[in-house]
This record gives structure tokens, C-alpha cells and sequence, in this order.
């Protein structure tokens, strides 16, 4: 709902514009077509994931990377995956992986890419490889629109799992890429016999500071 009030926000501030009228006219098409999308997605991926997370539901720590819209999508899956199936999990930049990040990168550690077809998909693209040399294989789990099959091929040859999402415009993408870690983060928990609904020690509301 924050992503979707931006853009709005957006629109307004851009209605006066010649220039962005063809990316305001496609931006808000989209909008229209988002709640068709969000719930495709969800068919999409649902049988998936729950696969997925009876793999990942002894694990002790998960790194999330992506880039560009996508870093605040890492951010928004490991908070869910912390407070509800208590697993360790960061969200990293992976325009950053080589300032730290990287040295964590083994065999053993779970890892979430997220790609999409915008600017920096190349990029995206480029750590998929770096993370894949530096032990990720059969740990690579990512999370790509329907219809963007570049990478398939070095995907397959190194054993990573690739969840397919809806495409919609580059701003709006976030909402349908994040749908996959709230079922991962669902399925975890009940994987673990853990209560969805009341997460230990969290509340509703802050009430001390």
C-alpha cells in the first residue's frame, strides 16, 4: 500500500508533464491490471514455494540480494522471515556484495536473488554469477518475472531454483516480487509448528521507548 500511495503521489506531481505522459499512461494501466497480477502470482508460485520452504526449514541464517526497487524488497522479505519463521535472514545490496557480503557466500548458506527486467537487470544478472562462483550452487533460489529467460540456462547447469512472478511497469514490480517471501515466510513458520498469528515477542503497537 506505501508503493502504491507513492506512485500515486507521483502521478500528480508528474500530470503537468509532455514528456512523462506516455510513462504515466503506462504506469497507471498497470495499476489497473495489478490486483489480476497479484493474484496470478500468488497461483503462480504457491505449490513451489511450500517445496521450497519443507528445504529451507532447518536453516539457521538466509541472505536475500537484490538491487535498484528490488533492495527494499530484500529489506521487506527478511523482516517477514525474522519475525515470523525465526530464521536469520538479511537483506543485502548487490551492488555491495563485494564490500562484505560476499565472504559469507558458501555451499551451505541459502540465498534469495531477486531479478527483474528494468536497469539493472545486467547487474542483478552479474552478481547471480558472482554468488553462483563463490559456492551458491544448489543454494540459489530466484525470484524473476514470467517471461525473462536469459539466464535460464546457467540457472539450470548450477542447480538453482528459479520462482516465477507476474511482470508489471519497473515501480510497481516490488508488490508482486514480494509476494513470493510472504508464502516462503507463511510456510516456514508452519514448517517449524511455529503460531503465524503471534509472533514472540512483538507487538502491535510500541507503547515504551
Amino acid at each position: 500500500s506505501q508503493i502504491v500511495a507513492l506512485v500515486l503521489f507521483a502521478l500528480e506531481l508528474s500530470s503537468d508533464s509532455r514528456a512523462l505522459a506516455p510513462h504515466r499512461e503506462q504506469v497507471l494501466r498497470a495499476l489497473t491490471r495489478l490486483p489480476g497480477d497479484v493474484e496470478r502470482t500468488i497461483k503462480l508460485g504457491d505449490e513451489q514455494i511450500t517445496r521450497i520452504a519443507k528445504r529451507l526449514e532447518n536453516e539457521s541464517s538466509m541472505l536475500l540480494v537484490g538491487r535498484g526497487y528490488h533492495y527494499a524488497t530484500c529489506l521487506e522479505g527478511a523482516l517477514k522471515i525474522k519475525e515470523v519463521a525465526y530464521i536469520h535472514t538479511e537483506g543485502i545490496n548487490a551492488g555491495e556484495l563485494k564490500h562484505g557480503p560476499l565472504a559469507l557466500v558458501d555451499d551451505s548458506m541459502p540465498m534469495i536473488l531477486f531479478s527483474s527486467m528494468d536497469r539493472t537487470r545486467d547487474k542483478v544478472h552479474n552478481a547471480a554469477q558472482q554468488l553462483l562462483a563463490r559456492g551458491g550452487k544448489q543454494r540459489l533460489i530466484v525470484v524473476s518475472s514470467e517471461d525473462d529467460h536469459e539466464l535460464d540456462e546457467l540457472f539450470t547447469e548450477n542447480g538453482a531454483e528459479v520462482v516465477r512472478v507476474g511482470r508489471t511497469v519497473d515501480c510497481l514490480q516490488p508488490i508482486l516480487s514480494i509476494l513470493p517471501m510472504q508464502l516462503l515466510s507463511y510456510r516456514l513458520a508452519v514448517a517449524r509448528g511455529l503460531n503465524v498469528d503471534q509472533p514472540r515477542n512483538l507487538a502491535k503497537s510500541v507503547t515504551v521507548q
